[in-house]
């Protein structure tokens, strides 16, 4: 019985783990501003950043890499401050389609770790970023990793649910995600997407996204 019940407990966890991770998008949870989306009051508010780093930060939107961020960063924040920076600050890194020097970036995360990220690279999807780098990491500090990470989610088999888990994505947007399916081309979700938003949205949004081939 004592058998059962481990062995019960140990699929209700990998269950959770799974489930928490088929978004693709690491859950925020602990309030990591966004360098596209937050408030230049939100940034002014970061004891790092002062008037002239908030106002070249606005001004540089849309980011599509951290690298960029970062570049802007740099030239206004002590390099002694960058990790409490971005313990606060973050773009969301693709799993799939970044550089060991934006790895780095990632408050903690070491060389050690970086080789981790690259070892299982490409990524199906973040449950297997949860499997893979929880091999190395305890459950606080695996959910604490996942926040800076994402994996894109296919335009034509993600869930209204796993799309409003994109920074900015609210119901509204997720379905006209939906309404255009199937989608075949990067200039169809610019062309249709493009009816609701500007092109540095669109340019924000397409970074969350793939078109997979049909099997």
């Amino acid at each position: 019985m004592k058998q059962r019940s481990r062995t019960m407990l140990a699929l209700l966890s990998a269950l959770t783990i799974t489930a928490g991770a088929q978004a693709q998008v690491g859950t925020n949870r602990d309030g990591l501003l966004n360098p596209n989306l937050s408030t230049a009051e939100e940034l002014a508010a970061l004891p790092q950043l002062d008037q002239a780093a908030v106002e070249a930060i606005v001004a540089g939107r849309p980011y599509l890499t951290m690298a960029a961020v970062h570049e802007v960063v740099a030239e206004h924040v002590a390099e002694a401050d960058h990790e409490a920076l971005y313990r606060r600050f973050f773009l969301p890194l693709d799993l799939n389609d970044v550089s060991a020097e934006e790895i780095l970036l990632i408050p903690g995360v070491g060389q050690r770790m970086l080789h981790e990220f690259e070892e299982y690279h490409p990524y199906r999807g973040l449950a297997e970023f949860h499997r893979e780098i929880g091999k190395y990491v305890d459950d606080d500090e695996l959910a604490r990793l996942a926040q800076y990470v994402f994996v894109p989610l296919d335009l034509n088999t993600a869930s209204d649910a796993d799309f409003q888990t994109i920074p900015g994505v609210g119901r509204r947007m997720a379905h006209e995600f939906e309404e255009y399916r199937p989608w075949r081309t990067k200039a169809q979700f610019e062309r249709e997407i493009g009816k609701y938003v500007d092109d540095d949205e669109v340019a924000r949004l397409w970074r969350y996204v793939v078109i997979e081939p049909a099997s």
